[in-house]
């Protein structure tokens, strides 16, 4: 979204752009940016409706959340993949205005053909020559055409593949989180709101690494990324089938569940647990072990007038209740 504010209107939406971001301990990124600047702006009513919503629920404004509103309210890359299909829809109608003219031509051929014929006559060599010759110069003629059609049709495919190969980059940079390949939050937003119109029960599993920061504390800021990334992988593998998996926080990812009520929740939660748990993690130098991943989980199920947003914080609560207890897992109710 393009500004147009004098300077000192400017001055003063940055001062406050500061104070939000500081508010919120979020870090000055070109995003975190723009999404505050707008709300200040005052000039996307459903990005302030979600922001002041969130604010009143005491729900944690941190970057992933602020991402999730700007692929919900200011994300240009839907315009991109309007722009592309439009490319691919005029590919289309292309190839068809052109197989519609070489129809036209291999009609107007047979017709040729059929007047040749007819004009042939063993009596009158003129005449039977100057059929001959209309007809070898409508045969070079749909010859031409048929070139001309095939190249386009070469033309458009390799358009297609690389419009195709376009979308499917698009998709992923908007679907998935760049460090772990798990789903962003607006994602798991859209899939909650689908499985609620669709009359599915949906239940949330919330899974936060109690000592990630130990990790990049201790052995670096490499050795933390490199846990992270294993931690989610193995989620993934566990609830692959049974559900979707998304990074929610710097060291939390939520898992929505379809179908699913609390028991067996309960037993994807734990299986998990000991799975994530299993994982060794050791030092390139010195070969030295590195500590246990911990982890406390909580599970939430949605109810008929909540929302993702409102079902991932009480699975996050509920994570937080958890570890205070010395437990693996508590379940909100």
């Amino acid at each position: 979204m393009m500004f147009h504010d004098p300077m000192a209107v400017a001055q003063e939406k940055m001062t406050q752009v500061c104070l939000f971001l500081e508010q919120h301990h979020l870090p000055p990124t070109p995003l975190n940016y723009q999404v505050a600047y707008t709300h200040i702006s005052a000039t996307n009513k459903d990005l302030d409706c979600a922001i002041n919503k969130a604010i009143k629920a005491h729900t944690k404004i941190d970057c992933v959340f602020i991402e999730q509103l700007y692929y919900q309210f200011l994300d240009q890359g839907q315009k991109t993949q309007s722009e592309l299909l439009e490319g691919v829809d005029s590919l289309v109608t292309e190839l068809h205005e052109n197989a519609e003219t070489s129809q036209k031509q291999v009609i107007r051929f047979a017709q040729q053909v059929s007047q040749c014929v007819h004009n042939l006559d063993e009596h009158n060599i003129q005449k039977s020559k100057r059929a001959l010759s209309t007809l070898t110069k409508q045969t070079e003629l749909l010859l031409k055409q048929h070139k001309q059609f095939k190249q386009a049709l070469i033309k458009s495919r390799l358009d297609y593949e690389r419009n195709q190969k376009l979308l499917l980059d698009l998709r992923k940079q908007h679907l998935l989180d760049p460090q772990t390949g798990l789903y962003k939050r607006h994602y798991l937003h859209q899939k909650v709101s689908l499985w609620q119109s669709q009359q599915k029960s949906v239940c949330a599993l919330s899974i936060q690494v109690d000592n990630l920061d130990e990790f990049s504390t201790r052995f670096g800021d490499v050795v933390g990324e490199v846990v992270l990334n294993r931690i989610a992988n193995n989620i993934k593998r566990y609830v692959v089938e049974s559900g979707l998996p998304g990074r929610t926080g710097k060291k939390e990812f939520t898992v929505i569940l379809a179908n699913v009520d609390l028991d067996t929740a309960s037993v994807i939660a734990e299986k998990v647990r000991k799975g994530v748990e299993r994982l060794k993690f050791v030092s390139a130098k010195g070969k030295i072990p590195l500590p246990n991943v911990s982890l406390a989980l909580g599970i939430a199920q949605l109810a008929p007038e909540q929302d993702f947003n409102m079902l991932a914080k009480r699975a996050d609560y509920a994570a937080q209740k958890a570890h205070s207890l010395g437990q693996h897992c508590y379940i909100s109710h």
